[in-house]
């Protein structure tokens, strides 16, 4: 689509957040999983990011209710996919740091479904 003599302002990607009843403790998961620093912190929303790259964010939501994945009655609104180069070694990781695994695999041979502390489901894959 042209917009003829009017130059398109600029937009780019910044980041993800979620939503989820402590920003604290999601946010140290996520930031120990992938080596993410905080960028910014308050009591109800942190960043974790590299300079120039997107992020992720944690927004506290009052009332905030856990997916219920793969039981459809609280649906995923969205989930993380992250690469890793062995599924056995990093789901040992992931779950030490507080991840869990539920029962449900669809494929766990090409790639695992973990729930994030607030439950949100991700996925490990080494098709990535």
């Amino acid at each position: 689509m042209s917009t003829g003599n009017v130059s398109a302002p600029a937009i780019r990607f910044s980041a993800v957040t979620f939503d989820c009843p402590d920003p604290a403790e999601l946010s140290r998961f996520y930031g120990e999983a992938l080596g993410l620093p905080v960028t910014y912190s308050s009591d109800d929303f942190v960043m974790l990011g590299q300079e120039g790259s997107p992020g992720l964010g944690f927004n506290r939501l009052a009332g905030y209710r856990r997916p219920t994945w793969p039981e459809p009655s609280q649906e995923k609104q969205a989930h993380l996919e992250l690469g890793v180069d062995d599924l056995d070694a990093a789901q040992a990781r992931l779950l030490a740091l507080g991840a869990e695994a539920p029962a449900v695999q669809p494929e766990p041979e090409r790639w695992r479904v973990l729930l994030d502390p607030a439950g949100h489901p991700f996925c490990i894959t080494t098709l990535a």
